[in-house]
């Protein structure tokens, strides 16, 4: 259902769910242990992609249909959500940079599945939406939330109020999506840019990535934040062997 397969400080994620990658309890369970597998090789980067027409259609239908058929269904719908956001925020704060590859459709939870991502590829004939209100329910796995912090309120308004499913080429204008590249293009694309992170610092990329994630929380005092890094980065091996080629290259 999922695999992850390891190339240097690149770890990716193949989702395989016949016939679109449809999440339901045992996805989430498999998501959760590709994270397990990978947290202990400490990747900086992480591609997420699929082997299917999609990339993920979102929610198991069947599975929703069934707990509208059951007594105790609403409660089981609060645990499937639950779950769903328990992963996806462990995505979103995974120390590492994770990067979605999106070919196909990436609809409800499978869209909400890429918004967890640091970033965003997808091809021109991509198709990414939350249309979940022409079945009567919300986007409730972080859509509501992450969309309109990524695009503004005024976007996100016409995806969700409005059930609007865009292509890539949209996505990329509306900043949904970082790129947009024709479908035969997505493969380099995705690995030029997972190259080129891999390359870089990982301690940084974990600290500017917690800054960043400090500067949508009012809680926090991101600038704090800022000024804290610095005193753990600046006693990484890393980061003094960096500087040291960087100044010896000057020379």
């Amino acid at each position: 259902m999922i695999k992850v397969t390891q190339s240097g400080a690149i770890a990716t994620i193949l989702m395989s769910r016949p016939p679109v990658n449809a999440i339901d309890h045992a996805f989430i369970e498999a998501l959760n242990g590709a994270l397990d597998e990978i947290d202990k090789a400490k990747p900086t980067a992480i591609v997420i992609k699929s082997d299917q027409k999609c990339f993920s259609a979102g929610a198991d239908l069947a599975m929703i249909q069934g707990y509208f058929s059951k007594p105790n269904g609403t409660a089981e719908m609060v645990d499937y959500v639950k779950a769903l956001h328990s992963v996806y925020n462990r995505l979103e704060k995974f120390e590492a940079v994770t990067i979605a590859a999106i070919a196909g459709p990436a609809l409800g939870g499978g869209l909400e599945l890429a918004l967890s991502c640091d970033m965003r590829v997808a091809t021109t004939t991509a198709k990414v939406g939350l249309p979940e209100a022409r079945i009567g329910m919300i986007p409730g796995a972080g859509g509501t939330q992450r969309l309109p912090r990524l695009v503004g309120p005024g976007v996100a308004a016409r995806m969700i109020l409005g059930g609007e499913v865009i292509d890539g080429t949209e996505a990329e204008r509306l900043g949904v999506v970082q790129w947009v590249v024709l479908p035969g293009d997505l493969e380099a694309k995705v690995a030029e840019v997972a190259e080129r992170v891999a390359g870089l610092a990982r301690p940084a990329l974990i600290a500017a990535k917690d800054c960043m994630a400090a500067a949508l929380d009012p809680a926090v005092d991101g600038f704090a934040r800022e000024i804290d890094k610095p005193l753990t980065l600046m006693e990484t091996q890393e980061a003094r062997e960096r500087i040291a080629a960087f100044f010896a290259a000057r020379k």
